[in-house]
């Protein structure tokens, strides 16, 4: 079933196509847009800008099946410029309003968004990419449009910030992967040293 008013078996229009991408889409988009910002409506302003880009190159996506990873694409370097243009001051409460669910998947959920918000945004970008939409690293690279090896570095670095500043997270099969990369690190180092 599709949005568009064309009678059934007739060849869909460009703006059907668009509407019924918007339909399946927008749910993952709008939850990964509140991973990186931290905010429903700002989350939901980045999907809505990095939508009204995608349509306007529809025409060229959409024969591509490209379309999603073009918003993914877009959203990203959309949140970016508007961090580096402007921060959102956080404001502090006393208390944490009470949310219904069990109480420690909460503490949890809102520790792990702390320490996201507390990244800058390009580490935070590629670590929503690698670990929360489960990409792999050429597929990640290639949505912030960087070479895997400063996707590596920022994902490294993200997640040593994030053991860092909050050691009580346990940051499970990543924090393997960060104790085998600062050894291969090390080793290397000490190669160029010798």
């Amino acid at each position: 079933m599709t949005g568009s008013s064309a009678p059934p078996g007739a060849p869909q229009t460009r703006q059907g196509e668009f509407e019924d991408f918007v339909r399946a889409r927008s749910g993952a988009l709008c939850a990964s847009a509140y991973l990186l910002t931290g905010d429903r409506g700002l989350a939901e302003d980045l999907v809505q800008d990095a939508l009204a880009r995608t349509w306007r190159s529809w025409k060229r996506l959409h024969r591509s099946s490209n379309a999603e990873a073009y918003t993914r694409r877009t959203m990203y370097h959309l949140h970016v410029s508007r961090w580096r243009r402007t921060k959102v001051a956080e404001i502090a409460t006393e208390a944490v309003p009470e949310r219904a669910g069990r109480e420690e998947d909460t503490t949890l959920r809102l520790a792990v968004h702390a320490a996201l918000l507390s990244l800058p945004p390009g580490q935070r970008a590629a670590i929503v990419l690698r670990y929360f939409e489960d990409r792999t690293e050429v597929a990640a690279a290639a949505i912030l449009d960087c070479p895997v090896t400063t996707l590596r570095a920022r994902v490294q670095r993200g997640l040593r910030r994030l053991r860092r500043r909050f050691p009580e997270l346990d940051l499970g099969e990543a924090d393997v992967r960060l104790a085998g990369w600062d050894r291969d690190y090390s080793a290397e180092k000490g190669e160029r040293r010798a």
